[in-house]
């Protein structure tokens, strides 16, 4: 996989179910290595367009493009376990398609959960939970990683770790990544593209010029023109439980900082 391949696209996309306009003329691309948001306000066609980027929906015109034999990891929206039927998260990996006990384990460390393995997935926080759904999808050794709302239901804290896991996939195995939000807060630090999407494209490029756009202002409101930042101090390391270290002292540090564009 070449880095800068085209992964997944849609171009000229428009979908109108029983002559209700859903999509129009849509235009995406997610590269290999690159981390794409997708953000628009509920109703605006996300989960849509992704779904028809993955194949599940049929456009009415335009054409969808997938590299051939691309491995696609999926993060869904909302998962609900039943309380009834106790489950470990271990066990709940091994629902997957692909994936032995030894790959299991590799994705729980690889995320810093490995200390969950034997917990009920039911009783995990939110934050933990979306990381479980994440390992699960590394299991299919993804090129492109899909995440629909992924931090929905999470403290803000949770959402920083969770996006820092992220970030830390995308770098370490170059995978290209979408990421599908209706809210800006803690998406744009690691973000190279943005597509704001109300049925059409309203704007697309880099966080800072979206945040600036007029169309972009309308949808969200001129307070979104500050939005929150989130920056992920590198002087602590992860161990395999996921607890934090500092580097040099091993001195708990886990260092948040948020800084505001205008």
């Amino acid at each position: 996989m070449a880095q800068g391949e085209v992964l997944a696209a849609a171009r000229g996309v428009s979908l109108a179910p029983g002559g209700t306009p859903i999509l129009e003329r849509v235009d995406i691309a997610v590269h290999a290595g690159e981390l794409v948001s997708l953000i628009g306000p509920n109703g605006s066609g996300k989960t849509t367009l992704v779904r028809t980027l993955l194949g599940l929906i049929k456009p009415d015109s335009g054409k969808v493009e997938r590299r051939p034999g691309l491995r696609i990891g999926y993060v869904p929206q909302r998962l609900a376990i039943d309380r009834a039927m106790p489950m470990t998260a271990e066990r709940f990996l091994g629902l997957a398609p692909r994936g032995g006990e030894k790959e299991r384990r590799a994705a729980l460390t690889e995320l810093g959960i490995a200390h969950i393995a034997a917990r009920a997935a039911q009783d995990l926080s939110g934050g933990e939970f979306q990381r479980l759904l994440l390992a699960r999808a590394l299991l299919a050794e993804p090129e492109l990683l899909v995440m629909d709302e992924p931090a929905q239901g999470i403290d803000v804290g949770g959402q920083a770790e969770l996006y820092h896991w992220i970030a830390e996939l995308r770098a370490r195995r170059g995978c290209g990544v979408l990421l599908v939000s209706h809210d800006l807060h803690l998406v744009m630090a690691a973000t190279d593209t943005v597509v704001c999407l109300n049925r059409h494209v309203c704007c697309t490029g880099q966080p800072e010029a979206v945040a600036r756009h007029p169309e972009y202002i309308a949808l969200f409101g001129p307070a979104s023109q500050e939005f929150a930042v989130y920056a992920h101090k590198h002087d602590h390391v992860h161990d395999v439980a996921g607890h934090v270290h500092a580097e040099h002292d091993h001195k708990h540090d886990h260092a948040h900082k948020h800084d505001h564009a205008h």
